[in-house]
């Protein structure tokens, strides 16, 4: 459980045209325990790719074999990367007052939030659209929701998946599969109740 009492932004149901996903990858799940060691993010403005920041982050610890074989990141690959104070500090820069989007986005904000936090004194306000919300909605049969399974659902490329800009990615691809879908459930629904 967090020591920290989170003053978040607000988790939306919206489909925003212009926002900011955000992906990041860690050496666990615990934001009072483990480290970021990668976080990315791409801007969409009008639904279209305008923008991307991808950065490693050199981890106090050392990366186990376990999250290396999870999501490739070697220790040699963030040997020279930017401490988590100066990265923390550039993905929010780079995020300004942006609506960000992810896939449970929950966990990549509570990272992002509690680092933010702990590295500048900066509580992160932006509200934010989950992705897996929507596949709650629109594939409430399917076995399991990860982001990799809904990807797969809509035949959308997963290779590289477990890298952050990757993620990212596939992320707004399945936002927008979802987004349609709902769209069109709502105008048959309507369509009926006519």
């Amino acid at each position: 459980m967090s020591s920290i009492k989170r003053r978040k932004g607000k988790s939306r149901i919206a489909f925003p045209e212009d926002y900011c996903v955000v992906d990041i990858e860690t050496t666990g799940l615990s934001p009072e325990e483990c480290e970021i060691i990668e976080i990315a993010a791409v801007r969409y403005r009008n639904g279209e790719k305008a923008e991307v920041f991808s950065t490693f982050v050199k981890p106090c610890n050392a990366i186990s074999s376990f999250i290396t074989q999870l999501t490739g990141i070697t220790n040699e690959m963030v040997a020279d990367a930017p401490c988590i104070s100066d990265a923390i500090k550039a993905f929010y820069e780079f995020a300004g007052d942006d609506m960000l989007m992810g896939y449970n986005v929950n966990f990549d904000i509570n990272f992002l939030y509690d680092n933010l936090l702990r590295c500048h004194g900066i509580i992160l306000e932006n509200d934010f659209v989950d992705v897996l919300r929507f596949a709650r909605k629109v594939l409430p049969l399917m076995p399991d929701r990860k982001q990799t399974s809904v990807a797969a659902h809509y035949g959308i490329n997963i290779t590289g998946a477990h890298r952050a800009e990757k993620d990212c990615e596939i992320c707004n691809a399945c936002y927008i599969h979802l987004r349609d879908e709902m769209r069109r459930q709502e105008k048959e629904d309507l369509h009926e109740e006519t």
